[in-house]
């Protein structure tokens, strides 16, 4: 199953909405599986996590917190003001600090700053932008990738790499070449073109504990949808 942009964001709904499940416990669920992901890979030195201000950044708060929780060195990037946050997003920022972990946002000269930040690291994590995300990355977001790209450290992108398009899986002119892709609930329909390999690297499924009666039935009904395509 490959999951279009606007059914991934319908799972999500659904399973708030109907199944009744929080928000809060579906990102908990992906980032504690993601940082289980990351540790079972090998971390050799610090972790450097880059959040974006959405739910995807909100992902990468509890990845931090559960890498921090297993004694691996973390540092914690918000490319954002963190009065921008909202939801499981803040929920989980709210957490992390008040657990003691520092969270260093990063508005100005972000190349510069940045660049002599992830010179130490020994891993990426992106989560920067998640399915939602269409078209060119903006300002600074487009500098903030080119600068990770530039790093050489090896990157992990949640969900899918920034500035790939969830759909076509055709890259915006910045976007994260990624080692391993952690790719939340299921594959998503970009990762069908062939050329996409390039930016995810290594897909792996993550698991955020929606019950399988539901998959199967986004199982059935994206495969559907796929027959009804001209």
């Amino acid at each position: 199953m490959y999951l279009s942009r606007d059914r991934a964001r319908d799972l999500d709904r659904r399973a708030i909405k109907v199944l009744g499940m929080p928000g809060a416990v579906l990102m908990e669920n992906a980032g504690r599986n993601i940082a289980e992901l990351l540790r079972s890979l090998g971390t050799n030195g610090p972790v450097a996590i880059c959040c974006g201000p959405g739910n995807n950044g909100g992902d990468g708060f509890v990845i931090a917190r559960h890498l921090d929780n297993a004694g691996i060195p973390v540092h914690v990037y918000l490319f954002t003001s963190a009065d921008r946050l909202a939801g499981d997003a803040l929920l989980n920022y709210r957490v992390l600090i008040n657990g003691g972990l520092k969270v260093e946002v990063l508005l100005d000269s972000v190349e510069t700053t940045l660049s002599s930040q992830l010179a130490g690291a020994d891993w990426i994590v992106d989560a920067l932008f998640g399915s939602g995300q269409r078209g060119p990355l903006r300002d600074p977001f487009d500098r903030i990738v080119r600068t990770i790209n530039r790093s050489g450290v090896r990157v992990l992108a949640v969900d899918l790499p920034s500035g790939l398009d969830c759909d076509t899986g055709e890259p915006a002119a910045e976007t994260i070449r990624a080692a391993y892709t952690a790719t939340i609930a299921a594959p998503k329909r970009g990762f069908t073109n062939p050329a996409s390999a390039a930016w995810t690297g290594e897909v792996r499924v993550i698991d955020m504990g929606i019950p399988r009666s539901l998959l199967r039935e986004f199982v059935n009904d994206e495969m559907t949808a796929e027959n009804r395509l001209p």
